[in-house]
Parts: C-alpha cells; structure tokens; sequence
C-alpha cells in the first residue's frame, strides 16, 4: 500500500500460473506486470516476498530468469541484477536516503555447492549482483530499516532449524556508507521462533515470539534491553514462515496496532492499544485471515469464509463493515451446492485430541438413496508444519458436489494450536499424522457421517507422504491419491533443495545416526504392504521432491498387483498452477474413486489407465 494505492500479486492459471502485479487506486484497477514476465522468486523454492513497492516504482523478482527488475509507472521492466548468473533475490525494502535495496540473496553461483543466503544491497540503478552486508548464517530474512535509517532489524536462523523452530532477531547500527558497525541479538534462539520484525512509525521495535509457547507480540524499547510482551493469550499471532513477506500485523499509528490471530483454527481481527495492552476484536464475516496492512480507520485483508473464497476486502475498524475489492473467483456459486464446514475436536491416540473440519456432501441438485452413507475423503495437508483453514476451497466442494464427504485435517503438528501442538510431530512424523487422519475417519464413521468400507486419503507434498504411509503401514483405508509426495525419507534428503535439506532432523532424528528410522519411515522400502488401490500425480519438473519418488513407488505397486496410476504432468513443479492440469488431476481423481468405490460420476470425464483393475476389492 502506498499513498491510498493498493498493490497485490494474483495468479493467472490460464495464461500458464504465471503470477502478475496488480494495483488499485479509487475506483480503478489495472495490471502491471506486461506479457512475458512472471512474478515469483524461487528462494527457498516457495518464495514469497517476490516484489515491493517504493514511490510508485515496482521491483520485483522474474520467474524464468530470477533477475530483480525495476518497473516505473507506464514503463517496461529493466534489469537491475546481471544476466548469466544464479543469483535469486526476495523480501526487499528501498533504502530511500543511500539510493539502495537492502535485499535477501541466494547464491547459486557454484555448482556442487550449497546456496548461500546472504543480506546484500543493490544500487537502485542497478549493474551488480549485489555487495554484502550481512552472512555467516545458513538463512536469512526481513531486512527492516527504522524510520530514521539508522538501524536495520533482520532474521537469522541455521540448519537443522526451520523458522517455526528457531530463529534470532538482529539489531545492526548502520553507519554513514550504509554498512552495520554494530549488532546485537535482540530475541531468540535455537528454541524460540521470532516472526515479522517491524519498526512503529515512533522507532520502537516489535515482534512476534513463542517464547511462552504461543505466538506473541512483543516490543523493544528504544534503547533498552528488556522486552515487553504486550497481550499475552493463548493464540497465535504468527504462523509458519514457509514463504517471506508474511503481513500479520500492522501499525495503524504509533499507539495502534491491527492484527491477526488464530484460536483453535480460526482467524480473529484485532485492535491492539500500544499504550494499554487492551485487544479489541473488529468482527469480520471472515474465519481465516492471512494478510493484513492498515491506515487510520481502515484495514486492507486478505482473507476469506467457508462461503467466501479468498478476497481481498477493506474493513471499517470503527464499524466493520466490509468491502470487497476483488476477490480470487469470480464465478457466483449457488448456496445450495456449498458444504459449510463443522469444526470437530476427535480423540486420537495417547489420550490426546486432534482437530479436522468435517464438510458434508452438498449438492441441491442430488439425494443420496435412504440409508445409504457418504464416501469419505480425508485430506491431510502439506508442511507438514501448516495447517488448513475454512475459507472456500472448490477443490473441497468439488468432492462434496459429487456426492462425497470431507474431512480436512489438522493432525498433530500443525500450526494454530500453541508450540506444544505443533510439536507433537517433532520425531514422530509418519506415526502421529498418519494416527490423526485414522483417527478423524474413526471418529466420523461412528459417529454415522461416512461408508467405513469406503475411505479414501488424498494429501500433496508431505499430505502425500502420509497418504503413502497411511496406505502402507495402516489397514485402514481404502483409496489414496498423492500429490507430488514423498515415499524415501534418505532420497528426499540427498536431493531436496537447501530450505528443506535438514527438515527431517526435527521431524524424524538425526541422519546418519537414525538413518533405521528414516528406513522405517520410508513407504517405499515397504510397499509390499500397500494395502488399498492408490494413484499419484506428480508435477515432472518438481526440485522439491524428484518425479522419481512417485515413480518408483508407483511401478512398486503395480508389481504387487494392486490397482495403480500414475499421471505426470509437464511444466508443472512442486504445487500444479496450470488451469487445465488443475482440472484434469481433480477429474482423474474421482474417477479412480468411482472405479474402486463402484459409483458413476455425474460427469462426463476421459478415462485414464488403471493398472491391475481387475483386482480392486
């Protein structure tokens, strides 16, 4: 936001996902970004951060040649980062009084080597690939500078930590040519998760922390050491810093902050008093949440409902009325095909409850025969350090249109629920996941919400790989579908990207020196006992998990005799952004469940091959 100018990225599914700049000024909207440019930065390969705004002028990352642009109002894009060099920049800010970017870089200049995540500047006229400021940490983000220029607050954190494990937050006094004489760690640690550092308007430093267990806003005194913690509760005022740029609070003046945060699941809007501590909540017709910017009066969203999709509104904090100004989809849906989700708390193993989002099949059109129950779709998320939300997923009332229940899972070790929760993977991933998602069918097939003969569990990236856990180490189910999911623990590690590369330490122990529990873990070197019929789709230009992950546990199903497909598609990496692979994945997965469940789907779809049909129970 800039001036009562609002910035966004949107995708474009239909022009091949690329991702382009959107801005918005009174009653007019128009798109930045020309044909033949895609904004997205591949650091840490999911990005985030890929573009910032500063009078008007556009920086942003390009997909195809990761180069940093510079685009002025009614101007082409010109490179401001050398060509020929693998050099990938996010989560910039404009150093207005030295005429610099202070940007996160990662190096990849050296083939055989690890990246090398570095803090560098970057004249804004552009010509270099960027002198460092700040190194000697594995990982790095949000460059923040006060408002005087003075002082630049930054994230650090090393292997084997992810930014939800540990992180510390940086303080460097910056002198006259710009670099950091001095610097302090402010918070953190190998145990405490700092998150979006900002500056107020008056020069104070805030954050977020876990330090007592949930994320918390905190702030730093202009030259004090202590911090003080302004709301303490049990919510979360931060999440997963998976992509950069997270927006979870902001300063609607020096004495007020606007924020966000989570209860069991689901997003609030608050007005924080700086000066007292008290937290207002402004109602919103929205239940997640995930960006928010303010001005005096009034706060720009990015959120959504179970009967909204995601949308970007502007809400009156006085009276909460709300405005939308685009939204994702555009397409009106007749309520009477739409499944509001039931927030359901289900017991799982020892002794303890997990969370899941049940929605019921929901077609007007349609009635199920008397007494006959619902297939049910379990979905378990990627991350796995995430979690799912309720806003309106048509990949999730595609399933209930057709006439199948859901259950959305948040299974132990998702975020939303305090540090403790997510934790409960910590070791044990492919053991307590893989327990929740059993245990929410468990729950709602007793319970008389679905066919307990015919369950199906579908998840992408990690989602998959405790899909391929499920159906191997449990016989529980009776379908699966994974999306790009992992199936060798110690091939993810050696081949996986730097981000990721030492995830498994928290999840699983240390490799080598647990090297038995990856082999344990690793549906592949099991998939003898695959025990229900199970499809793959798989993007096959994927860097974060290899295309022969899929691959190879699909011909070792197909070996075993049980009914298997396998469906690649090209130019698709880790996440498919391309309308019509969108629509034929989803197209070609319930067709494969109304092959084994025995059911015909209203549509017409093109078949597919399925590998040792005959044999489905």
């Amino acid at each position: 936001m800039e001036r009562g100018r609002f910035y966004w990225k949107e995708a474009r599914p239909k022009d091949g996902g690329r991702y382009v700049i959107v801005s918005h000024l009174g009653a007019r909207t128009r798109e930045l970004t020309p044909k033949g440019f895609n904004v997205r930065t591949t650091v840490h390969e999911y990005g985030g951060g890929d573009y910032f705004v500063h009078k008007q002028n556009v920086y942003f990352s390009n997909y195809d040649d990761q180069r940093l642009y510079s685009q002025s109002p009614g101007l082409r894009p010109r490179a401001i980062t050398p060509s020929g060099v693998d050099l990938r920049f996010a989560d910039g800010i404009v150093d207005e009084g030295r005429r610099r970017i202070i940007i996160v870089r990662e190096d990849h200049r050296v083939r055989g080597r690890q990246a090398v995540n570095t803090i560098v500047e970057i004249d804004q006229a552009g010509g270099g690939p960027g002198e460092v400021l700040v190194s000697g940490n594995d990982f790095y983000s949000n460059p923040r500078l006060d408002p005087t220029g003075s002082r630049l607050a930054w994230l650090a954190w090393n292997h084997p930590n992810m930014p939800w494990n540990g992180t510390e937050l940086w303080v460097g006094k910056l002198g006259i040519d710009g670099k950091i004489e001095h610097k302090e760690i402010v918070a953190g640690g190998p145990r405490e998760s700092v998150f979006q550092p900002e500056w107020s308007p008056d020069g104070r430093l805030y954050f977020v922390s876990d330090r007592t267990g949930w994320w918390n806003l905190y702030r730093q005194e202009k030259g004090e050491r202590e911090l003080e913690g302004l709301h303490p509760m049990e919510a979360e005022f931060g999440g997963p810093q998976w992509a950069f740029r997270p927006l979870k609070y902001t300063f609607e003046g020096s004495d007020s902050i606007v924020c966000v945060y989570v209860i069991e699941g689901t997003s609030h809007l608050g007005r924080l008093d700086t000066r007292t501590g008290r937290l207002d909540e402004v109602k919103t017709p929205y239940t997640d949440i995930s960006d928010v910017l303010s001005w005096p009066g009034y706060a720009l969203l990015v959120a959504g409902s179970p009967t909204e999709p995601t949308s970007l509104a502007v809400v009156d904090l006085g009276t909460g009325e709300t405005r939308v100004l685009r939204t994702s989809i555009r397409s009106v849906v007749d309520p009477g095909y739409l499944s509001e989700p039931e927030a359901i708390r289900f017991p799982t193993e020892n002794g303890r409850e997990a969370y899941a989002f049940y929605y019921p099949p929901r077609n007007k059109d349609f009635r199920a025969p008397p007494g006959e129950k619902p297939p049910l779709v379990v979905m378990s998320h990627g991350g796995p350090t995430s979690a799912v939300t309720t806003t309106l997923k048509y990949t999730i009332q595609f399933w209930t249109g057709h006439g199948l229940a859901v259950a959305d899972v948040n299974y132990g070790g998702s975020t939303g629920y305090g540090r403790e929760y997510r934790e409960r993977l910590a070791g044990n991933w492919g053991v307590v996941d893989v327990d929740d998602c059993v245990n929410a069918a468990k729950f709602l097939v007793r319970r008389g919400d679905a066919d307990g003969k015919r369950v199906a569990i579908r998840g992408g990236s990690a989602g998959g790989y405790t899909t391929m856990c499920a159906v191997t180490f449990r016989k529980f189910f009776n379908a699966g579908a994974s999306l790009f999911g992992i199936s060798d623990l110690e091939g993810f590690d050696e081949t996986t990207h730097k981000f990721e590369s030492r995830y498994n330490q928290t999840l699983l122990g240390p490799y080598p020196e647990r090297k038995d529990v990856y082999k344990e873990r690793s549906a592949l070197n099991y998939a003898d006992k695959v025990s229900c019929p199970l499809i793959l789709f798989q993007g096959l230009e994927d860097k974060i998990v290899p295309p022969a992950q899929s691959k190879k546990f699909y011909e070792a199903v197909k070996r075993k005799g049980i009914p298997t497909a396998y469906v690649g598609f090209k130019g698709e990496q880790h996440g498919f952004r391309r309308a019509e692979n969108i629509k034929r994945e989803a197209e070609l997965e319930l067709y494969f469940y109304s092959r084994i469940f025995g059911f015909k789907p209203a549509d017409k779809i093109k078949p597919m091959r399925i590998e040792n049909l005959g044999r489905a129970r």
